[in-house]
């Protein structure tokens, strides 16, 4: 039987080390941890040296390989084991991935590791296991370990303790911008594309001479990215300007093409270069699925005839297709065109994450160069000051060799005897009773005595270099101008290869009809708001089926091409696409699956939208305006408002503009006639009164050529012609008179 005790204590029996706290406390704390190791260690970069502490592991363990340019190469799987097994504890295939990253020259800008073997390529495929390519460092990455020996940067212990890593590199290059970064950490991300060295280089000299340089003068030195695999940037000055004023932004960037005449007029497009981190195969299977599919019926064949230069043939349906419109219709939908984006969001000081803007970004890199500098002077001073110390120990000694020699043959204890005759330090004196017997020329002793004043000037610059900071921008600024001759453009890895250009503005009429095949069809939509298209124009007289209770409506020809404008009696314009309507084997779709309509709303009008054209839209209260059809098309399926009725008046028409006056007929069975001009043109709103009506509203309006007289239907579907219309002609807004005979009883031009 249990004890008491033991029944009424809730954590009776249980560890010493449980802890009684919320859960929500217990779980925002631990996921705080989570979130700020992956911040820190895993996800972003740091902004001195643009490197994640994989990649800088990575570095740091083949410095420590000896793996520096000149030297051969070794297994990778050596490199990854070293890496994962002091001070990276993670799973192999993450430091591989890395690792081959910085050594493929089509995804880095300037590569950091030199690989040899199969590294994957620009189509996509997978690099070979690690036990089968070699990897060493190249010059780059040299550059950015350069003065770890020298006390340059903060050590501290690895994962377990037994050994010491760099928090930072020195980083002589500028690699965070140079060869940018990309991450997703918990709640942020990061996203710097690659830019150009010597114009990186150019814009730091610049800030050193200019320390508080506006934006707008770096951008002449860093007009924008440059990536490894070229590429045509189309983005817009003025909004690169704001990306790097802000930190955050995009750049378009298109493949590099060129136009290649194959005689007798035709031609096949190439293009050349690729935009960055796309997958060549994958886009050319995109192309063949467009084909496949008539997406761009203009696009003939596609053939990639690459080596090792990109080169992907785009044949054109014909010889007639302009080059410039197919390659707009590809980059509108392949990835022909990317968008880059940009998110400069950085450790600052190796702990705290924020966007940095470019110039933030540039003066981060300058601080660090600079305490770096000093950090490098102060050891390098030590080690002057301490070899300057065992020298004049050296000359003391020669300068009185016998006795010297006399000391250490007869005394048992030497050091103090030597350091109390001849006012010796402990390393003075040491480090004579260890120098060698053959030392002892007197070359030598010229040697030392040159050495010690090279070293006593040496120690005089490092002292008044520690003291002025004009001094020190100004070894930065040397330091700077090297990198730039030895990395930039002087070298032909450091040549720009992505271009700037503009992107060409094109009506999205002719590009529709790249998208589509160009095919005569009849738009067909019944009373009840079921739309179709026929194949080819159908005969006005032929059969047409619809559902029981509807009748048709609008019946009209048109091309796949084509775009259609929809009026309803919501005073909404709606757009809708020739090439999209259901087919003509059925009874078609309700037109209110493709646009936002109201239940209560009801269709007015249906026409093929023409760019030039111009409509009278009016309300059933009389009120109206002209609008040019270009202004109204919609580009949602909400449509766009144009005509404000007040309720319970409704849209009632939109009549195309076809002449010079305007001929409106009310309800109550009069007819007004008054010049087309007196009518404003607005893009949006209630318009004008039309016509003035005892009782009623509007039934109808028109505008006709004066001239011809107006023209309507009669019930027998005759056309009857009124040629002289003085007696209805008036004001706007006045109240007419009363129809011609035989006018329909509805008061509508056409049953």
């Amino acid at each position: 039987m249990r004890h008491m005790s033991e029944i009424d204590t809730p954590n009776a029996g249980a560890p010493d080390n449980l802890t009684d706290e919320p859960l929500r406390r217990a779980l925002g704390e631990r996921y705080l941890q989570y979130a700020l190791s992956t911040i820190m260690n895993r996800a972003l970069p740091d902004a001195r040296d643009g490197l994640k502490p994989v990649h800088r592991r990575l570095l740091y363990a083949m410095r420590e390989l000896k793996l520096d340019p000149s030297s051969g190469f070794k297994k990778c799987a050596r490199v990854v084991g070293d890496v994962i097994g002091k001070y990276h504890p993670h799973g192999d295939t993450a430091v591989y991935d890395a690792l081959v990253r910085l050594a493929q020259d089509f995804a880095v800008r300037y590569p950091l590791v030199d690989g040899q073997g199969n590294f994957g390529n620009i189509d996509g495929d997978n690099p070979a296991a690690m036990r089968y390519t070699e990897s060493r460092l190249t010059a780059v990455a040299t550059a950015l370990l350069e003065g770890l020996d020298e006390d340059a940067v903060d050590f501290r212990a690895t994962y377990d303790g037994e050994d010491a890593e760099p928090v930072v590199l020195p980083a002589a290059f500028p690699n965070l911008l140079a060869n940018g970064a990309n991450g997703i950490a918990v709640g942020m991300a990061t996203s710097i594309p690659p830019h150009n060295v010597g114009e990186i280089c150019n814009a730091l000299l610049h800030l050193l001479k200019h320390p508080n340089a506006r934006l707008e003068s770096l951008i002449e030195h860093i007009p924008g990215p440059d990536f490894p695999t070229g590429g045509e940037l189309v983005e817009p000055p003025e909004a690169i300007l704001e990306a790097y004023r802000t930190g955050r932004g995009a750049f378009r960037l298109r493949a590099s093409w060129e136009k290649e005449d194959l005689g007798r007029g035709a031609y096949q497009i190439v293009v050349t270069e690729m935009p960055y981190q796309v997958q060549k195969s994958k886009l050319v299977e995109k192309l063949a699925d467009l084909i496949n599919a008539k997406k761009i019926p203009l696009l003939g064949d596609v053939r990639d005839e690459s080596a090792e230069d990109v080169r992907l043939v785009l044949e054109p349906k014909s010889s007639k297709v302009d080059p410039g419109l197919l390659m707009e219709a590809l980059f509108r939908n392949t990835d022909l065109e990317v968008r880059v984006p940009l998110n400069m969001n950085v450790l600052k000081d190796g702990k705290t994450p924020g966007v940095a803007t470019l110039p933030e970004v540039l003066q981060i890199f300058l601080d660090h160069r600079r305490d770096v500098l000093l950090r490098r002077a102060a050891h390098r001073l030590g080690k002057v000051t301490h070899r300057l110390e065992v020298l004049e120990g050296y000359i003391t000694a020669y300068l009185n060799l016998d006795r010297v020699i006399e000391i250490i043959r007869t005394e048992d204890e030497p050091k103090p005897v030597m350091m109390a005759e001849f006012e010796l330090t402990e390393v003075q004196t040491e480090a004579i009773l260890n120098m060698r017997l053959r030392s002892l020329r007197r070359l030598e002793e010229m040697q030392l005595r040159s050495e010690r004043e090279a070293l006593l000037d040496e120690r005089a610059q490092l002292i008044e270099l520690s003291g002025s900071a004009e001094k020190q921008w100004s070894k930065v600024a040397e330091q700077v101008r090297e990198v730039r001759d030895k990395f930039g453009p002087k070298d032909p890895n450091g040549v720009r290869r992505t271009r700037f250009g503009e992107a060409a503005e094109l009506d999205d009429a002719p590009l529709l009809e790249a998208m589509v095949e160009r095919e005569p069809v009849t738009v067909i939509c019944s009373q009840n708001g079921w739309i179709r298209a026929m194949k080819g124009h159908v005969a006005p007289d032929a059969e047409v089926k619809y559902k029981d209770g509807d009748g048709p409506m609008f019946r009209f020809h048109a091309e796949t091409t084509d775009k259609l404008m929809l009026f309803a009696s919501n005073g909404r314009f709606y757009t809708l696409e020739t090439s999209k309507l259901p087919g003509g084997r059925g009874m078609g779709e309700p037109v209110r699956l493709m646009i936002d309509l109201g239940e209560g709303d009801d269709l007015v009008d249906l026409f093929v939208h023409e760019p030039g054209a111009k409509r009278l839209v009016a309300s059933s209260d009389g009120n109206g305006f002209v609008v040019a059809e270009a202004d109204a098309v919609a580009q949602t399926r909400a449509g766009k408002q144009v005509l404000a009725a007040k309720a319970p008046a409704t849209a009632l028409v939109a009549a195309k503009v076809e002449g010079d006056t305007v001929v409106s007929v009310g309800e109550n069975r009069k007819m007004l006639v008054f010049p087309l001009s007196e009518l404003p043109e607005m893009g949006r709103g209630k318009g004008v009164r039309l016509q003035k009506f005892a009782q009623g509203g509007l039934a109808d309006v028109r505008v006709v050529d004066g001239a011809a007289g107006v023209s309507w239907s009669d019930p027998a579907g005759r056309v009857r012609t009124e040629p002289d219309l003085a007696e209805w002609r008036g004001a706007r807004a006045s109240a007419g008179a009363p129809v011609p005979r035989g006018f329909p009883r509805d008061g509508r031009f056409s049953g």
